[in-house]
């Protein structure tokens, strides 16, 4: 059974691999992760605002720390060696090349070109195989259009190819208008895929204190619905390389993606639950169900049921939605 597949360039031998998640923040459990199967693995993002932060807090700690007291202005003395977040994280990727044969993908999420420009070219310098750029901000002026969100986000791609040379790759929201597009014009500029769909954790309001709180919700399987329509109606219309990240927890949701057209397939959710050898099993269920439908490779696999190729194109459309409706065993009382 031939399970490789062709992801931004790179020549994966299967199509599992692990999306930006605590789990690439330790070596041992990155190894584990390949031992079980993973072809390539996703470090965790690099937030610039952490970034940011910190340079702000290190430097009214050094500069301004004699401030109506002139003896102490040697009281906390600069160190030689301060390791930053980004040090710390160029340091785990360096760790991650040195320790994996599995291609290893960083993950960028910027606030700023300058930032974009300079933290990619680090992260190229540090031995990224790819570059996942994780870009989100939310158009709460309401003088943005669609087009100017889209923009922005095509002006930070403009500056940013000609900068690196290693495989660049946009995980991407739900939320834009007019997906195909819009990952037409990520093509053009020079993107070598896209992932769909990012998660957004949103704060949940505590009706006792009256304050937002942080919610995390792991994803489940019906998320990858989502996933599937779009990468169905982006095959062959699209010359980039794609994924499928969010409701992937075993071999159905995979091979669905699969058939739909995506080369890989992100896991974090079913990861964190079940842990890195799960891919083993999804490994499994995955060559067994192929051999079962006459499949010799994911190659062959990969498309063939999109849009383009479905014996029934319009069920990727309102005509699908329509049928549902109608199909609904609605008996007149209680759901």
């Amino acid at each position: 059974m031939d399970l490789t597949t062709h992801y931004l360039g790179l020549k994966l031998k299967n199509p599992l691999a692990p999306s930006a998640s605590p789990l690439s923040r330790d070596v041992d459990m990155a190894r584990r992760l390949e031992d079980a199967g993973a072809s390539a693995i996703v470090m965790y993002s690099l937030f610039e605002e952490e970034i940011l932060a910190e340079q702000d807090i290190l430097h009214q700690l050094w500069s301004y720390q004699d401030i109506g007291h002139g003896e102490a202005d040697s009281y906390l003395p600069v160190p030689a060696n301060c390791e930053t977040c980004l040090d710390q994280y160029l340091a785990q990727l360096w760790a991650l090349k040195q320790s994996l044969d599995i291609p290893v993908i960083a993950s960028l999420n910027g606030v700023t070109p300058g930032g974009w420009l300079e933290h990619a070219a680090d992260l190229q310098q540090a031995g990224a195989d790819a570059l996942e750029l994780n870009i989100w901000f939310q158009p709460v002026d309401p003088a943005l259009s669609a087009a100017d969100v889209e923009d922005q986000c095509l002006q930070i791609l403009r500056e940013l190819r000609p900068a690196v040379s290693i495989p660049i790759t946009l995980k991407l929201s739900s939320q834009y208008t007019a997906p195909v597009h819009f990952i037409k014009r990520l093509a053009e500029q020079g993107a070598d895929g896209v992932s769909l769909f990012n998660r957004f954790y949103q704060p949940d309001l505590d009706l006792e204190t009256l304050r937002m709180k942080p919610t995390l919700r792991l994803s489940n399987s019906y998320e990858a619905l989502l996933r599937m329509h779009w990468v169905a109606l982006l095959f062959g219309r699209v010359d980039l390389s794609l994924a499928a990240t969010g409701g992937i927890h075993g071999a159905s949701e995979v091979i669905k993606l699969l058939l739909a057209g995506a080369d890989v397939t992100h896991l974090c959710s079913t990861l964190l639950r079940n842990g890195p050898e799960r891919i083993t099993t999804i490994l499994r269920d995955l060559e067994q169900w192929m051999t079962e439908h006459d499949y010799e490779s994911v190659e062959q696999l990969k498309g063939s049921f999109s849009q383009r190729h479905s014996p029934d194109p319009g069920a990727w459309e309102r005509a699908n939605y329509l049928e549902v409706l109608r199909e609904y065993p609605f008996d007149g009382g209680g759901l």
